[in-house]
């Protein structure tokens, strides 16, 4: 059995990607396709959990995700995400999406989600995760508000059985 990892701030492990929107990754109206956008967003989400949990982390559910405005081609996507909650085995991860026009500086936010994943040990059985240290009034808000956030994903997932 390994070790688990010391406990790290959101800010040790935060991330962002970047990726700028070819042909290949929109539509014949030139809209970014959202499954292009969710893909880049469960990449960030993810290294961000392996990051912090030093082990390989699997997606167990997205919360609610509204597209606020399209993104076009020929605009930069930039994905944001910071870890806002750990439990024993799992990691809520933000995930804050904008995209920007390289021609007029304008940046603006196309969506936002909470990515929850799983860390798998060896045998691909959950694996305990490092505490989240919390040194900030912010970082302490998110908690309790992942902590919320959680509770409600397991009375949801009560109701659906």
């Amino acid at each position: 059995m390994t070790e688990t990892p010391p406990a790290r701030t959101p800010d040790e492990t935060s991330l962002t990607l970047t990726q700028f929107m070819q042909p290949e990754h929109s539509n014949s109206l030139g809209n970014v396709h959202g499954g292009v956008i969710l893909k880049l967003c469960d990449e960030c989400g993810g290294i961000i959990a392996a990051r912090h949990a030093r082990h390989p982390c699997v997606t167990v559910t997205v919360d609610s995700v509204t597209f606020l405005q399209p993104v076009m081609l020929g605009r930069l996507l930039l994905v944001h995400g910071r870890i806002t909650w750990v439990g024993r085995t799992s990691i809520e991860v933000e995930i804050r999406v904008e995209a920007e026009n390289l021609l007029t500086g304008q940046v603006f936010h196309t969506n936002s989600a909470y990515f929850v994943y799983v860390a798998l040990d060896d045998e691909r059985n959950p694996a305990e995760v490092p505490p989240l240290l919390l040194e900030t009034e912010e970082a302490r808000t998110r908690f309790a508000q992942g902590e919320v956030r959680r509770q409600r994903r397991l009375e949801r997932r009560e109701q659906s059985k």
